[in-house]
């Protein structure tokens, strides 16, 4: 039994070794970064112009503690286009994976509690940024060099 289980962790190390690290950072960076903007696309007309309807539901579905509704409703929109253009860039990847991992928890606890299994893989995603960064497909590497990824 141990002899198979052996052959099957090589058989998964070997596949393992066929995946590059650099495509899990870009393939999470992209997803995280799709998912943020997509949402913050809703929540405004033109350009960045954030819509009564948004108002309207930051103060009174989206209520969040201790921010004014007005204030939050306008972070949030921002945030959610200007830190997933860093993640597609792969630009400060980590401080923009932590960002967006500190609003999904405000939206986890204070706004759609019963969400968590979805933003529970948004989490995954974020926290894999954070640990490992951009990868090589990013500014972030090109900044630093190679001997810092």
């Amino acid at each position: 039994m141990r002899t198979l289980l052996a052959k099957f962790e090589s058989l998964f190390e070997m596949i393992g070794q066929l995946i590059p690290a650099s495509l899990l950072g870009l393939i999470a960076r992209l997803v995280i970064a799709y998912t943020f903007f997509s949402s913050g696309r809703t929540k405004v007309s033109g350009i960045l112009e954030v819509t009564d309807t948004t108002l309207y539901l930051f103060k009174e579905e989206y209520a969040v503690p201790l921010i004014p509704p007005e204030f939050a409703a306008y972070m949030a929109t921002y945030a959610e286009h200007f830190f997933p253009i860093l993640l597609v860039l792969g630009l400060f990847t980590r401080f923009a994976a932590l960002s967006l991992l500190m609003m999904t928890l405000v939206i986890q606890l204070f706004v759609y509690p019963d969400a968590w299994n979805v933003h529970m893989w948004w989490a995954i995603a974020m926290l894999y940024l954070i640990k490992h960064g951009a990868g090589m497909a990013s500014l972030d590497y090109l900044i630093r060099g190679s001997n810092r990824q």
